[in-house]
């Protein structure tokens, strides 16, 4: 098991964020943190522990941008910092380029995929704003792999 996770920080996008835990609404969707912080979805592992760890976090708000505006320009190779509440810290690199989905069709079956591997998975809003409803259409997911020291 990994210790809890505090705080994600992506250098190639400007990310530097506390992380909150996030489950399940009562509607059985994914709760999303507070604006200005990530949420660590707690129905999966913590970062580090085997299997797919999921992190949330928004695109923006009337305010302007959010932890994860610029998700959808991560590339290939950028690193992923997640610091710890034990005071350690673990890196992943993303795997490839940011997925764009119908919020409708999230990919459930890649992004909690059954793997021993600790893997990571960001996902924010991402596409059209709909304003008729207040929300974006898609979701962006980035998948990333643990790298070893």
């Amino acid at each position: 098991m990994a210790p809890d996770p505090v705080r994600i920080t992506i250098p190639a996008i400007g990310v530097d964020a506390e992380i909150v835990p996030v489950g399940l609404a009562a509607d059985g969707s994914m709760e999303t943190p507070d604006f200005g912080l990530a949420g660590i979805y707690t129905e999966g592992p913590n970062p580090g522990a085997k299997g797919p760890a999921v992190v949330v976090a928004h695109v923006d708000s009337r305010d302007g941008p959010d932890v994860f505006y610029r998700l959808k320009d991560l590339q290939p190779g950028d690193e992923i910092t997640v610091a710890r509440a034990d005071g350690t810290t673990a890196t992943w690199a993303v795997t490839a380029p940011p997925e764009q989905t119908d919020k409708d069709e999230l990919p459930a079956d890649r992004i909690w995929n059954a793997t021993d591997a600790p893997v990571l998975r960001l996902i924010t809003c991402g596409g059209i704003f709909d304003r008729s409803i207040g929300h974006y259409e898609d979701n962006i997911t980035v998948y990333a792999d643990q790298q070893t020291a």
